[in-house]
């Protein structure tokens, strides 16, 4: 099924614009929910919000909007006010500057939509796509949107694009305040451990090789107690890790334990080609 767009805009840069649909990139149906329910009659509960001063339901009619400015002061704003600190809701996504590829670290990444060309848009968005494709390089841009201002990364991919919302610097904690390691790995570990590393090591992606192990088990489960069958929790997991005794055994171990699996792997697949060439 074709992918719906949720929105309409134009890439700029210099005097070229190029009219754009935004697609989501996520499917909204990969999660799992669950309703709060009234236990006596499994009727959906509905959310209230209550004063805490005097104990009062206080319907959505007399609910204003605040910023608490100090520790229980607040500036409250009126709907009016409020729509005049929105973004006015250009749309416009206008490129600031080209980067490199790797510019920008994936920890400053948000969340992602698809770009592809809208009416009479084919010719300039390719060409743009394929600049950048031939010159590895990447786009950031400023992006208008439902009263807010974006920072957004733009990438060509298999003829569309990726648009990547970032976050801004101050949202970015600074790693400096995370401890980093201390002691520097000897030539020794490092050759053990670049042994492990190569034996998983593969040329691309393959994202389809990885499920949500969790997310299917719940679903099973879930159907289960829809067919009135009852559920129990699974037998905890063995705990990973733990304390490393001793660095270069533990690699030497992790070696010979890769070297067993991809022996078996290989074997099994030989035993595949026999039964088929028979």
């Amino acid at each position: 099924m074709a992918a719906r767009s949720i929105s309409t805009g134009a890439i700029t840069f210099g005097l070229v614009t190029v009219p754009v649909r935004v697609y989501p990139a996520l499917s909204g149906s990969a999660g799992i929910s669950f309703h709060l329910l009234h236990a006596t009659d499994h009727e959906r509960l509905r959310q209230q919000y209550v004063c805490p001063k005097d104990g009062e339901v206080v319907p959505r009619s007399e609910m204003v909007k605040g910023y608490e400015y100090a520790k229980g002061h607040y500036a409250v704003f009126s709907d009016k006010e409020l729509k005049a600190l929105d973004q006015q809701a250009t749309q416009g996504i206008e490129i600031t500057e080209f980067v490199p590829q790797d510019a920008v670290d994936p920890v400053y990444y948000e969340r992602s939509y698809y770009l592809g060309p809208d009416k009479g848009g084919d010719k300039a968005f390719a060409l743009l796509g394929a600049a950048m494709t031939a010159m590895e390089l990447v786009a950031l841009a400023r992006y208008a949107a439902r009263g807010k201002d974006y920072l957004v990364l733009l990438r060509p991919y298999d003829g569309r694009m990726v648009m990547h919302q970032l976050y801004h610097s101050d949202e970015i904690r600074e790693v400096a305040e995370v401890p980093a390691a201390s002691r520097p790995a000897n030539p020794a570990e490092l050759k053990l451990a670049r042994q492990l590393v190569e034996q998983i090591t593969s040329t691309r992606f393959q994202p389809e090789r990885y499920e949500d192990e969790v997310r299917a088990r719940v679903k099973k489960l879930i159907q289960q107690k829809v067919k009135g069958k009852d559920i129990s929790a699974a037998a905890p997991a063995p705990a990973r890790g733990g304390k490393v005794v001793d660095l270069m055994e533990a690699l030497k171990a992790s070696l010979e334990r890769k070297g067993k699996a991809a022996a078996r792997s290989a074997a099994a697949g030989r035993a595949t080609r026999r039964r088929k060439a028979s």
